[in-house]
């Protein structure tokens, strides 16, 4: 049976099997997953089982539903995929044996103000730049690609944040985001091998990101 791994930040919140022909997901009483959250529409997504696939749709929702950290309105599912809804993410299993392990996470933030730095970017109307990607490279999520559509996208571990990359008018940056509960000193992240520290830098075609082990390929999307 498959099932459906809840998280916020990264850490593992609930467990949901899916065992009927459909789950309804929203801020509402009534739904299958209710969600207290003011970035989640009342009725928000469905989760639908139809013959040998699962498919996930988005409900005319305001912020709407991300798939892999891009927008969809129906999609299927494939095993290891990453539903967004809201500020909360749906890890999908296929096969309910398999444990799921809370590792590396990235989110779209919905709420700019999350960003910390000292002299944020100025992100602007981005929507016409190019559009670019992260490809986890080793890991439970390997070879996941996630698209950073948003003008800010967090990267942390196990429910810590831990850098945030913004979408500019000039391209992508990437910050620390500070935290004293990193568990070593190299958890923090690094670009090409070097520590990531200071103020926000730019990233470029084929950079290596790596958080607390987990290592990521950023790309432009041609």
């Amino acid at each position: 049976m498959a099932k459906l791994i809840m998280t916020l930040d990264g850490a593992v919140i609930r467990e949901y099997h899916i065992d009927k022909d459909s789950i309804s997901v929203g801020r509402k009483h009534g739904n299958d997953i209710q969600l207290n959250d003011l970035t989640v529409s009342g009725r928000h997504s469905l989760i639908t089982v139809m013959g040998d696939n699962t498919y996930v749709d988005d409900l005319g929702s305001t912020n709407g539903t991300l798939l892999n950290g891009a927008r969809v309105a129906k999609s299927v599912l494939k095993h290891g995929d990453l539903i967004q809804v809201g500020n909360y993410q749906f890890t999908y299993f296929s096969d309910d044996q398999e444990e799921y392990e809370p590792t590396m996470f990235l989110r779209a933030e919905i709420e700019d103000t999350q960003i910390i730095q000292t002299n944020p970017p100025k992100t602007g109307d981005a929507k016409g730049e190019p559009l670019a990607a992260v490809k986890i490279l080793n890991g439970p999520l390997k070879d996941k690609v996630l698209e950073l559509r948003k003008p800010f996208n967090t990267l942390g571990f196990n429910g810590i944040k831990m850098a945030m990359i913004a979408r500019t008018m000039d391209g992508y940056t990437i910050a620390t985001i500070h935290s004293t509960k990193l568990r070593r000193a190299n958890d923090a992240p690094s670009i090409n091998g070097k520590l990531l520290v200071g103020d926000s830098q730019y990233l470029h075609s084929n950079d290596i990101i790596e958080l607390a082990g987990t290592q990521m390929q950023f790309f432009y999307i041609d």
